[in-house]
């Protein structure tokens, strides 16, 4: 018998939810056939099938969040025949419970080690100090949504909580129990932020507190996709993580747009895009290569620095912007930067982008597209330590050196480039150096193209 699990679906993605069953208990199935679809934060991908065989248990059913590493299917691999010849009389969907069929007990596991919420749910459960397991979940299969845990939050006793006061010579601060939580689990926000508890999302902040939504006529209330939760939860947490830092650079690209021009044409005759975005990549690359405290993430008490160099680049799909990855971006030059991304852009546009292509960035950058306005601060892409934000390319009137080193003003194309990073690990001098490079590198248009 072969357990099935739920694999390792790309890094920093600790669960994913089962969306589709493609098989049913008592199908024959064959090596590498696509038996679940699977959805993250990042991608949705497809559960191959590890051996050819007959699906004896399916043991999670479609809307279920589970870990990775969890066993949601088994399948018996000496099994031969047909689906339809041997198949089980109580072979049955995930969704239909007959009283005949013997349960199969999971393995250690099967069982989730913590109950079932989704990421977000978890924060605020930590965030109000409530242990999620004293919490009954109303949503599918016993699943707890933060409903339940404010539930929960205003129906414990209210507690009285002494006046602060500040700690004498020598001795060291109090820890601050929270409202509904345990000195441990506020200890821990107080030591991850520094001192501070962080707002809660949709609730308030101390005294504050938002007021109750009343729907008017002709609103439209848009329920949150679950790629869009899971993206303002990433940009919340990355504001609340990493000190965001914003240096802007004036970049003239006369020469990159002349360099352009004359070889687009050739590069469109071979089925590829020559744009600016590929300059920029080019430049990034290059440029995190001579200044590497850029190509960096964070960790509890120390910062790693990445030998690869593979750069996300932000680009919009049906779903939303996502953010695939160029790998070891320095060592392409520019027709393999804009073969990758073509290549990626063009499966993300698709849908058919994976859970690799959007792993392992160590730094991103953002196109915002021709209504970029003129320029802007973009939140960090966690876990990395910078962003840079490409704005609009705008026809300016700049001063440059004549033949007889006189200045002279002319009409160029000028674009703005935001870089965002976090200041735990980054100083200004390094964002500052790193950001001249890149500026210099697109205004000598040093590429071999």
């Amino acid at each position: 018998m072969i357990d099935v699990q739920v694999p390792q679906l790309g890094e920093s993605v600790t669960e994913g939810t089962i969306t589709k069953w493609l098989v049913k208990e008592g199908d024959m199935v064959e090596k590498d056939q696509s038996i679940a679809e699977i959805a993250t934060d990042k991608a949705d991908s497809e559960l191959p099938a590890p051996s050819r065989g007959r699906v004896v248990k399916l043991l999670a059913s479609e809307g279920d969040v589970v870990p990775v590493r969890t066993v949601i299917c088994q399948i018996d691999e000496t099994a031969t025949g047909s689906a339809s010849s041997e198949a089980s009389p109580h072979a049955a969907s995930p969704n239909v419970t007959t009283k005949s069929a013997e349960p199969v007990p999971p393995s250690a596991e099967t069982v989730p080690a913590k109950p079932l919420a989704a990421p977000s749910t978890r924060r605020a459960a930590l965030e109000q100090g409530v242990d999620l397991r004293d919490v009954r979940g109303s949503g599918e299969h016993g699943r707890i949504t933060r409903d339940d845990v404010m539930r929960a939050v205003n129906e414990a006793p209210a507690r009285a909580e002494p006046a602060a006061r500040a700690p004498l010579a020598g001795e060291a601060p109090r820890p601050i129990v929270s409202r509904g939580g345990d000195a441990a689990q506020v200890q821990q926000l107080l030591n991850q932020g520094g001192g501070f508890v962080p707002p809660i999302p949709g609730v308030g902040f101390g005294s504050f507190k938002l007021p109750a939504y009343r729907e008017k006529p002709g609103d439209k209330v848009v329920p949150f996709t679950r790629r869009r939760r899971i993206t303002a939860d990433h940009m919340v947490y990355s504001k609340l993580v990493s000190p965001h830092v914003v240096t802007v650079a004036e970049c003239d690209l006369y020469a990159a747009s002349k360099l352009r021009e004359a070889n687009k044409d050739r590069y469109k005759k071979e089925g590829m895009s020559l744009t600016m975005l590929a300059f920029v990549t080019v430049a990034v690359a290059r440029a995190l290569r001579e200044n590497p405290t850029m190509n960096a993430r964070v960790l509890d008490d120390a910062y790693v620095v990445h030998k690869d160099i593979n750069i996300g680049v932000a680009v919009d799909s049906p779903d939303g912007l996502v953010v695939p990855v160029v790998r070891r971006a320095d060592e392409l030059g520019i027709r393999g930067i804009v073969r990758s991304i073509d290549d990626v852009a063009s499966r993300a546009r698709s849908g058919k982008i994976t859970i690799d292509d959007l792993s392992g960035a160590t730094f991103s950058v953002s196109n915002p597209g021709l209504k970029g306005n003129l320029f802007g601060g973009a939140i960090i892409n966690q876990p990395n330590v910078g962003i840079l934000r490409v704005g609009e390319i705008k026809k300016r009137v700049v001063v440059v050196e004549g033949p007889n080193k006189e200045d002279q003003m002319a009409i160029h194309p000028v674009m703005y480039m935001a870089l965002s990073y976090d200041h735990r690990v980054v100083d200004g001098v390094a964002a500052n150096n790193f950001l001249w490079r890149v500026r210099e590198i697109l205004e000598n248009a040093d590429f071999e193209v």
